[in-house]
């Protein structure tokens, strides 16, 4: 121990200790200390992604809506391989009209002039015009082009393709006719645009919302911009990331939205822990560096556990889908956990000494029952106004309310066993652009998907036979077939549904069979956006049962080492459960049509990792007052008292960052929006403030139970201490207790 000290003030305050036995309590009060070269360093990465975001703007495509090592890929690749001049993907030119029909001349020569043009243009293998079909009408015409390239490289190449096919059509006909391209790279490059467009507006709504729930919750102007500071530093540095491993992670629009939307969510929840311990000490007497060493040291090294439990859990979703579209949306999140535990537990300190003095500035003038955590407040009495008068009536009570709640959760859940889940092409986003309307008109005139069947190593007479299979078919308007001479043998053909519609997935199934019995000794593969949309489809439901075991095995283990408990692990899993239940059963109820075959997937990695900080937080501080005392009805209630607020708010902020998603058109969005949203919620307020805490006082000392080689094991979130303070005395044993000894009677 050093020398007492005079701060700038005059007033003597007491040195930090030389060595302190807590990782998280050093870091912190390092970064205390050299608060200039950690504001610096952290001022130039968020230069540097900055500097980086505008070429990820500009190389973001559209989610990839591939399966590796599905069916359907298989059917692309071999079609790519052994036809090239048929592409990498096919894409409908759709042409239209006025007035002007098909068969007149001038329409004929703006079509040919068009198909030209697009023919010229970089990443187009081929051109074919088709052929009529029965009722089809007359004003429209439809032709076939090979796109080559990777998803990314077609998606880009796009706007140019598009734009020369504009030009020629013109230049002959002065905009008579017109043409849009049709298929699953033009249809989601569009989509592209729409995300971008509702992830501007989602962020425009957030900040300021989520500021003024800051403000009414902390009390001061100054207090709420230290969260809303380390959230977006949180926000670039998760960007910066995609910029610099978009190759690899295969940043989309989709990618940047989860890094906006989890990153906003955890820097503000992670800040707000660590903030408000930080003014509890201050109130204590500590010092702007100790208070800050002493924040991170408790705080913080919650803070640490809860962003590993995101890392591992967004783990186990990428450890078993193999969907493209499902791993950008997994590993995003782990990214964002991160870099937030990183700014929370390096710069936040340093951001909280160096403006210490504007903490409390800008003080809102709301009614003085609303307990703000200030100098003027006393900390034992703003906790007893927060949570005392509830966790002293729900203690008492605790049955009827764990019944009532469990009983509501429930009733929340029911309409989820109605829930169907699809593939949506989200019609309304692109209704007013050229994919969009041409995708409409191709609906209404019976050619809802484009549908290739190849059949390796098929003989001519076998490849009539298919064909007249395939037009035979009644879901089928039309279908031609393709020979390359080498023994691949491939039929084109159109489904008079959409490709996203779940008559589709019936269709090729027929179709599988059928074709199958004809040639039982050769394979066939069917390709074209149905069988895309089907393997999405099929890959959102298949890993779906190994996910949530690996999930809730994961869960289990990491409470388990936590707080070296049984039974408070199983009751975190089936809480969690309950939570996510209840707000799929609120989204059935919202929302009509089909859910997002991928959402599940996505709630049950990065819900249950987000809904973990609330647990960890609740349950850390009653485990440190039962560690203290061995009362477990006051150490709930103590947990409670000191836990409330900070979730309640935390929680608040998380769920405006997610529902400002609703403010956009995507309907994939949006569901991803309400339903992260509602989860936290629930599990914020009815979860974590009742069924939590009511369970465990009627649990008592069965909470803590945990076989004996796990009682020698050293608790992780041991709070840190001054080493040079003096510690009140106590009946803790070191390690967590046994119910406390029943005293012995009186020797007579």
């Amino acid at each position: 121990m050093g020398a007492v000290t005079l701060s700038r003030t005059g007033r003597a305050r007491p040195p930090l200790p030389a060595r302190h036995p807590g990782l998280a309590w050093t870091i912190g009060a390092a970064c205390a200390r050299q608060r200039g070269r950690v504001l610096l360093a952290w001022a130039v990465l968020a230069l540097v992604a900055l500097a980086l975001l505008p070429g990820l703007l500009r190389g973001l495509a559209a989610p990839s809506q591939t399966v590796a090592g599905s069916p359907s890929a298989r059917a692309a690749e071999l079609a790519a391989t052994g036809f090239p001049a048929w592409g990498d993907e096919q894409v409908v030119v759709a042409f239209a009209a006025g007035e002007l029909r098909a068969r007149r001349p001038a329409y004929r020569r703006a079509m040919s002039a068009g198909l030209a043009a697009l023919a010229r243009a970089p990443g187009i293998s081929s051109v074919r015009p088709m052929p009529p079909v029965d009722g089809q009408d007359p004003r429209h015409a439809y032709a076939l082009a090979g796109l080559t390239g990777d998803d990314t490289e077609r998606q880009h190449r796009l706007p140019a393709q598009q734009a020369a096919l504009d030009d020629a059509l013109r230049q002959i006909s002065g905009g008579r006719v017109t043409a849009g391209l049709v298929g699953v790279t033009p249809v989601f490059a569009e989509i592209r645009r729409a995300d971008l467009a509702d992830l501007r507006r989602a962020e425009t709504i957030a900040v300021p919302l989520t500021l003024a729930v800051l403000v009414v919750g902390l009390g001061t102007l100054g207090a709420a911009l230290v969260p809303l500071l380390i959230a977006g530093v949180t926000i670039l540095g998760g960007t910066a990331v995609l910029a610099v491993t978009g190759g690899w992670m295969g940043a989309n629009t989709l990618t940047l939205t989860v890094v906006a939307t989890v990153g906003l969510g955890l820097g503000l929840d992670y800040a707000l822990l660590v903030l408000l311990r930080y003014r509890q000490a201050r109130q204590d007497g500590a010092g702007r560096e100790q208070a800050a060493a002493t924040a991170v040291g408790t705080a913080g090294t919650t803070v640490a556990w809860c962003g590993l439990a995101v890392v591992m859990i967004s783990g186990c979703g990428l450890a078993v889908v193999r969907s493209q579209l499902a791993r950008t949306l997994i590993a995003p999140a782990a990214v964002a956990a991160v870099v937030a535990v990183a700014a929370a537990l390096t710069l936040l300190p340093a951001v909280l000494v160096a403006a210490d003095r504007w903490l409390e500035r800008g003080r809102i003038p709301l009614p003085r029952r609303l307990p703000f955590v200030s100098e003027k407040t006393p900390p034992v009495r703003e906790r007893e106004r927060v949570g005392g008068r509830w966790a002293r009536h729900l203690t008492r009570r605790p049955w009827p309310y764990a019944l009532g709640v469990a009983a509501l959760l429930l009733l929340c859940a029911l309409p989820a066993t109605g829930m169907r889940l699809g593939v949506d092409y989200d019609r309304p986003a692109i209704a007013g652009t050229s994919a969009g309307q041409g995708l409409a008109r191709m609906e209404a005139d019976g050619l809802g998907s484009l549908i290739t069947v190849v059949v390796p190593g098929a003989t001519p007479a076998e490849t009539a036979l298919l064909t007249r299979v395939v037009r035979a078919e009644p879901g089928v308007s039309g279908a031609s077939a393709l020979s390359n001479g080498r023994g691949l043998t491939m039929v084109a053909a159109f489904g008079r549904v959409p490709a996203d519609a779940p008559e589709s997935a019936v269709l090729l199934d027929r179709l599988r069979t059928r074709l199958a019995a004809l040639v039982p000794d050769r394979p066939v593969h069917l390709g074209g956006a149905a069988a895309v949309a089907a393997d999405l489809l099929a890959e959102g439901l298949a890993p779906l049962r190994q996910v949530v075991v690996l999930v809730l095995v994961c869960t289990l283990l990491f409470l388990l080492v936590v707080f070296r408990s049984v039974l408070i692990p199983v009751k975190a899993v089936v809480m969690n459960l309950l939570a996510v239940a209840a707000a799929f059963g609120l989204l059935a109820l919202a929302f009509d049509g089909p859910v997002v075959a991928l959402l599940p997937l996505l709630c049950c990695t990065i819900v249950f990792g987000l809904s973990l900080d609330y647990e960890v937080f609740l349950v850390h501080r009653i485990a440190e007052h039962y560690r203290a005392t061995g009362d477990n009805a006051a150490a709930v209630a103590h947990g409670m008292r000191n836990t409330t607020r900070t979730i309640t708010l935390a929680a608040a902020v998380m769920t405006v960052g997610f529902a400002s998603l609703m403010a956009g058109h995507r309907q994939e969005v949006r569901q991803i929006g309400f339903t992260v949203a509602a989860a936290i919620a629930i599990d914020a307020t009815l979860v974590r403030l009742v069924l939590v805490p009511a369970l465990m006082r009627l649990l008592g000392h069965r909470n803590w139970w945990m076989p004996i080689p796990g009682r020698r094991w050293r608790p992780p979130d041991r709070r840190p201490t001054d080493p040079g303070a003096r510690r009140p005395p106590t009946r803790t044993p070191p390690d967590l207790p046994s119910p406390p000894p029943r005293p012995r009677p009186p020797s007579p």
